[in-house]
């Protein structure tokens, strides 16, 4: 469809997959975008340095197309201009600090640029299908940031301040969340370190083991990650020392909108068969856990309506 405008979201190790040839992948995705005439910026953006109370971190990489008016503003700046002040990324989502430019290209059959990546085996021989080349050969170490323009791939490091999980939580917490004495003992072999001496299916004995996790999770610092299993007991469970009562708990709903950028109650009422319904508080939590923070992409979208309002 060729839109003027592509907005994508994925998990912050596509820049490093697969393990076995680090950064094959999002290559491959570079050199797509720059074939069907994109380019391209991305970065991995952790919640907690935006003003969001989680340490979550996602990909987001933005493409235009080379007929747009927006492209052609973009072509007065240079790559260090746009990753740190002009940018889509650095307009939603300013810096405090940038590193260094590391430059590479994805353009495999550009024979003057192969050695500077090495995507070819010889160092001479132009690809037949560089997209082929790059799946066998492909390699490079992208950064946080960066920028994409006809094959040229210019990416670096940048950082900015967290914000705390103690200015979200909620005070008169019902006793329901209060983690009880006699249940104390499993929360802290559940979230301790451990090594357990097991056997597998075909007679193989092995080591399992896990590092500890925060128990309580300090309130000085952005929550962990939320998964779906966040409304169940669990090893990822946030568990709070509660600020009026020093006693531990798990985090109320509210407390998971609040981490995941919703507004209060959002998750409260459900439809069902037409009707309201009250969600369990399971539910709401497991939907906060599979939720982006949702602030995020209202930040982007604001600077793509500005963008779009110019086309």
């Amino acid at each position: 469809k060729k839109p003027p405008f592509v907005l994508l979201e994925n998990v912050d190790r596509l820049l490093k997959s697969p393990a076995k040839q680090r950064g094959r992948d999002f290559g491959v995705i570079l050199a797509c975008f720059r074939d069907e005439g994109y380019t391209v910026e991305w970065r991995v953006i952790n919640a907690a340095e935006y003003g969001y109370q989680q340490r979550r971190r996602r990909t987001f990489i933005f493409a235009y197309n080379k007929d747009t008016k927006y492209a052609e503003t973009m072509d007065n700046y240079e790559a260090d201009n746009i990753l740190s002040m002009n940018g889509f990324m650095a307009k939603s989502f300013p810096i405090s600090k940038c590193g260094p430019l590391v430059e590479t290209t994805v353009l495999c059959s550009d024979v003057s640029n192969v050695d500077r990546v090495h995507l070819l085996e010889d160092g001479t021989e132009e690809s037949d299908n560089d997209l082929l080349e790059m799946t066998k050969k492909f390699q490079f170490c992208f950064q946080t940031a960066g920028y994409m323009k006809d094959g040229d791939v210019f990416t670096t490091t940048v950082e900015m301040e967290p914000v705390l999980l103690s200015e979200i939580v909620q005070k008169g917490v019902d006793e329901s969340y209060y983690i009880r004495a006699d249940d104390m003992a499993s929360w802290t072999y559940m979230k301790g370190a451990k090594k357990i001496p097991r056997v597998s299916a075909s007679g193989h004995e092995y080591i399992f083991s896990e590092g500890p996790i925060a128990f309580p999770d300090p309130l000085n610092r952005p929550a962990r990650t939320m998964l779906t299993s966040e409304g169940t007991k669990n090893r990822s469970t946030h568990v709070i020392a509660d600020p009026e009562t020093g006693r531990l708990r798990l985090i109320t709903p509210v407390e998971a909108e609040r981490i995941q950028g919703f507004d209060d109650e959002w998750t409260k009422i459900t439809l069902m068969d037409g009707k309201e319904t009250q969600m369990p508080d399971r539910m709401r939590r497991f939907c906060m856990g599979n939720a982006l923070v949702v602030s995020m992409v209202t930040r982007m979208g604001k600077i793509l309506d500005e963008i779009i309002e110019e086309e």
